[in-house]
């Protein structure tokens, strides 16, 4: 056989070999990339994604988009071909898995958690909103979770109404860990509750402040290596009273990423008017009780996403902004935001069509 035969046919069986290799073996990445996004002014699946019942509501148009980041499962293992394509690719990026499953986390368990995180971002949007417009809403501290095999453990119970801890006041989450961690570890620590035994029972004692009781635990040490550190296996959150219904109707999200953009939504439909002006925003970030604007994961997934729906202008959080600003995709405007009031700012802007005027991200935030 001639030689240049043997050289071609060795080449192609080692490319050959080369590409079963990159198909075959798996590697510890995972991919990101824009997923749906949806008009918290509109309807998803047929029906209102805001429904608010008990307060006057408006009118509202144009787009508030809240959007998402699409991401490979936990049990995927891409292969290397996969991994070099996205690469490649500009609508995805690729990750080291442990980035979005770290320590080992199932898929089930990461959904768990997006769910939680979920929830609490809707709760936190209602609450930013309605401070915003001055409307009361009446905040508790509760017990948020409690960890299997902890003192704590059938003596409290998630959403137990925590009034005081050794007779201190409780007025927000923070303080329960500070006035536990005052003891060492094997003193008891006295927690004042409003027990939650069903939703009901619980609704009622929070409007009537009854039914309190005290509940005796005895504190071990912190699972952590460090200091020894009192703990007994809760964590405290918060839970709120609202003068009317808010209900949040999406289905197959997490994350706490569209807080800021639910807490526009429900502004605008509160209000007369509207926000955008019929204008096409889109936007993402974390909210907190006080209308703080936090950033997020994927940013740059979230702006393609966006744009190709149709977006001009793109709500970035002030901590994501110089990640965005690398490679904003061509006719949307990352308009910079640290709070709620910023953001009804920039809109205000829009609408009236100073976009001179509007904060704007840039390479260096």
């Amino acid at each position: 056989m001639p030689r240049r035969t043997v050289t071609m046919l060795a080449s192609t069986l080692m490319l050959i070999a080369l590409l079963c290799a990159g198909v075959l073996i798996p590697v510890p990445y995972a991919e990101m990339s824009p997923g749906p996004t949806v008009n918290t002014l509109g309807k998803h699946d047929g029906e209102p994604v805001l429904q608010i019942s008990g307060h006057k509501t408006y009118p509202a148009d144009g787009h508030l988009n809240m959007t998402t980041v699409r991401v490979t499962g936990a049990d995927y293992r891409m292969n290397l071909v996969e991994a070099v394509y996205g690469w490649l690719a500009h609508d995805s990026k690729i990750v080291p898995h442990d980035t979005l499953y770290p320590d080992g986390k199932t898929e089930e368990q990461s959904s768990q958690e997006n769910a939680e995180e979920f929830s609490q971002s809707q709760e936190s949007a209602k609450v930013a909103a309605l401070k915003e417009l001055h409307i009361p809403v009446k905040s508790w501290v509760i017990v948020s979770t409690v960890v299997k095999g902890s003192p704590a453990e059938g003596r409290l119970h998630a959403g137990d109404v925590i009034k005081a801890v050794d007779g201190t006041a409780v007025k927000q989450p923070a303080d329960v860990a500070k006035l536990v961690t005052k003891h060492k570890p094997g003193q008891d620590v006295v927690f004042t509750i409003v027990p939650a035994k069903d939703q009901a029972a619980a609704e009622k004692a929070r409007k009537e402040a009854t039914g309190t009781r005290n509940v005796t635990i005895t504190t071990r040490a912190a699972d952590d290596g460090g200091a020894k550190r009192a703990i007994v296996g809760i964590s405290a959150g918060t839970d709120h009273t609202f003068p009317f219904d808010i209900d949040i109707k999406l289905a197959d999200v997490g994350g706490p990423s569209a807080g800021l953009m639910f807490a526009l939504g429900i502004y605008d439909k509160l209000t007369p008017g509207s926000l955008t002006g019929g204008t096409f925003v889109a936007g993402t970030g974390t909210i907190d009780d006080n209308g703080t604007v936090g950033p997020i994961g994927g940013i740059e997934m979230k702006t393609v996403g966006a744009r190709d729906k149709g977006a001009r202008y793109f709500l970035t959080p002030a901590d994501n902004c110089a990640a965005a600003a690398k490679d904003t995709p061509d006719g949307l405007t990352l308009v910079k935001v640290k709070t709620i009031g910023d953001a009804l700012d920039a809109l205000e802007d829009i609408r009236g069509g100073d976009i001179a005027a509007l904060p704007k991200c840039t390479a260096k935030g």
